[in-house]
């Protein structure tokens, strides 16, 4: 199941790509190229549940934006005080309309797509987990389909998160496991997002649920993970440069006065 993916750090390339709009003060680098795979793309953000990444929605003037969302939702319950809540992260595409987590956010339209990098798999070995990255062969992102909804804190604070939906593992993953996430066809984005087109009606929860299946690509490459290299160790203090010298003249004269 996936746990780890990657996004790009600059957007340019992928706001053109999938006709996104930025408004001022949005947590989106435009100013140079990127999301291609190209020499702009070697700053990578690494999600995991927990952490937040960009999804794209489309807004209520119909517009596609990329907003900042934690991964999970809360598990119901109370969590202990000073503990992290438990999270679930992923959503299954055979039940996402029938499971009361996730069946009102699905048929209301939050919807939305996450664009990565590479995703991660794992594969259980006894009491660990082997991590596998998947990388598309054409370095275009991966458009994997998400819900998502809004949520207020005891405190009063709201906040969006978002959940992975997924489905049966393709012929490359399952090997390993047998779940991955749900990755749409180009052409099945809008759709997905609550577009219409020319006066079409939208999506029905039949034809949503049928663009969530196992794609089949095969110029996608799947190899074990690299570990993180080591922190670089913290470089020396600088030693201070030295001062201006300054040259005494002797008499040698007087040195040898008797």
């Amino acid at each position: 199941m996936c746990g780890k993916f990657t996004q790009q750090m600059s957007w340019a390339t992928l706001v053109r790509l999938y006709n996104i709009h930025v408004e001022p003060g949005d947590d989106v680098n435009v100013s140079t190229e990127g999301g291609d795979g190209g020499p702009d793309d070697e700053r990578v953000e690494t999600s995991t549940p927990f952490r937040m990444a960009r999804i794209m929605v489309t807004d209520n003037l119909g517009r596609r934006r990329l907003i900042r969302m934690r991964w999970g939702f809360d598990k119901p319950g109370k969590t202990e005080p000073g503990r992290r809540p438990s999270l679930i992260v992923h959503a299954r595409a055979e039940t996402i309309d029938q499971l009361k987590t996730f069946r009102k956010a699905f048929l209301e339209g939050r919807r939305g797509v996450l664009l990565a990098r590479t995703f991660n798999e794992g594969e259980e070995v006894g009491s660990k987990t082997r991590q596998y990255v998947l990388t598309p062969g054409d370095r275009k992102p991966v458009a994997i389909a998400v819900i998502w909804d809004r949520f207020t804190t005891e405190g009063g604070m709201t906040y969006l998160a978002y959940v992975m939906v997924t489905t049966a593992a393709n012929r490359l993953i399952t090997p390993i496991t047998d779940r991955m996430p749900a990755v749409l066809e180009q052409k099945d984005i809008g759709g997905w997002l609550g577009e219409r087109f020319l006066g079409e009606e939208p999506a029905t929860p039949e034809q949503l649920k049928a663009m969530l299946k196992p794609m089949e690509r095969d110029d996608w490459t799947m190899g074990p993970e690299k570990p993180d290299p080591p922190p670089r160790p913290p470089r020396p203090p600088k030693k201070p440069k030295p001062g201006p010298t300054t040259t005494v003249k002797v008499d040698q004269g007087k040195l040898f006065d008797l």
